[in-house]
């Protein structure tokens, strides 16, 4: 009877034991949600805020405000705040503060994720990788400000491939803002690295060819820009004339290169479907690339008003977001670690190659104990 009873007790510490390091453990796994929802919201946000700031920069090209503020930097005409009420002055100027509040988001999202992750993730160095390429952005925009490429509409090459080199800067950054946006998003995901030399490589030369297609882009806006037709037949004409400008003639690069692009994303869209778990971003490929192309060719047969340029900026840009997602998860196989979180929690599982689960970060960030 005294044996039943000690074992009925054990029986019982041992239940109050174990459903205390359930709640315990549960309470780590909602403390990490909370933290972690947060972060990718704000993530989210920073690349949303990246995009606008794009679009206005390209606004400031599209209606030649880049001389705005003059040959100064960072000052707007050697002032801290322009006085003169001037159109171009104050587009130029709103695209720098703009510019320099990016800096900021950045850097706060920076700080954040190495708070909340630990090394080995990658969020953490994407948001790295992010910080640097936006101070290379700023770095480059600061520089056609001090060597007077500005001054007007600059019509040279040496202006054209800097233009490209600038928005080559441009979608490397908002591919990393989207990454660390997507891996913070995952949670309780791993990732791990697909080492196929003809994946990578395939991978690698479409997303290329997609950013060729931005570039030519970019020069075949500036060429509209600078100079005008008033005809559909007469643009045409410029283009393949020995007499046109360079920049005039670099345009027809644009179309040879979507078409190559679109090669790219088609094989996308076809490995993809092979297979039984389809992408999230792979679904909203096909109509942002059919969007896309449409824009291009209403820009086309309008001459490309402003407004029509800002609009199809963006989508581009949405759309190279959506390709280096779907990129990533092709070269990056994620899956669920099939180890409840708050198992995780309770014995310090990482992983080398991914994100850990959200259960195993802490309140102040770190491992949980």
């Amino acid at each position: 009877m005294i044996m039943q009873k000690v074992a009925l007790a054990a029986d019982g510490s041992h239940e109050l034991i174990g459903t205390s390091v359930v709640n315990r453990n549960t309470a780590h796994a909602s403390i990490s949600e909370i933290e972690r929802v947060p972060l990718a919201h704000f993530a989210w946000f920073v690349v949303a805020y990246n995009v606008a700031v794009i679009v206005w920069g390209a606004y400031v090209r599209a209606t030649g405000s880049g001389a705005g503020c003059g040959s100064h930097w960072p000052l707007c005409n050697g002032e801290f705040l322009p006085t003169t009420p001037q159109t171009q002055t104050v587009i130029e100027f709103t695209h720098r503060v703009t510019s320099g509040v990016s800096l900021v988001l950045v850097a706060i999202l920076l700080i954040w994720c190495w708070r909340r992750t630990t090394k080995g993730d990658w969020p953490r160095w994407s948001a790295v990788a992010a910080a640097v390429l936006l101070f290379n952005e700023a770095l480059l925009g600061a520089l056609l400000v001090l060597v007077d490429h500005l001054g007007g509409l600059d019509r040279s090459t040496p202006h054209a491939l800097f233009l490209c080199l600038h928005f080559g800067n441009t979608l490397f950054l908002l591919a990393a803002l989207a990454l660390t946006a997507t891996w913070i998003s995952s949670g309780g995901r791993r990732f791990s690295a697909v080492r196929t030399p003809y994946l990578t490589i395939a991978t690698g030369l479409g997303l290329v060819s997609v950013m060729v297609i931005g570039m030519t882009g970019s020069l075949a806006s500036l060429g509209d820009t600078i100079f005008p037709a008033d005809s559909l037949r007469h643009a045409v004409a410029q283009d393949f004339s020995s007499s046109s400008p360079t920049l005039l003639r670099l345009r027809v690069l644009h179309p040879i290169a979507v078409v190559i692009g679109s090669l790219y994303v088609l094989w996308l869209l076809q490995a993809f479907w092979r297979k039984r778990e389809r992408s999230t971003w792979m679904s909203l490929l096909p109509v942002t690339l059919t969007g896309q192309i449409a824009l291009g060719a209403i820009n086309v047969i309008l001459l490309a008003p402003v407004w029509l340029q800002m609009t199809h900026l963006p989508v581009a840009e949405i759309l190279w977001i959506l390709l280096a997602l779907a990129s990533a998860d092709q070269l990056f196989a994620s899956h669920h670690s099939g180890v409840p979180p708050s198992r995780i929690a309770s014995t310090g599982v990482s992983w080398r190659f991914g994100f850990k689960d959200a259960g195993h970060i802490s309140r102040r960030g770190g491992p949980s104990s």
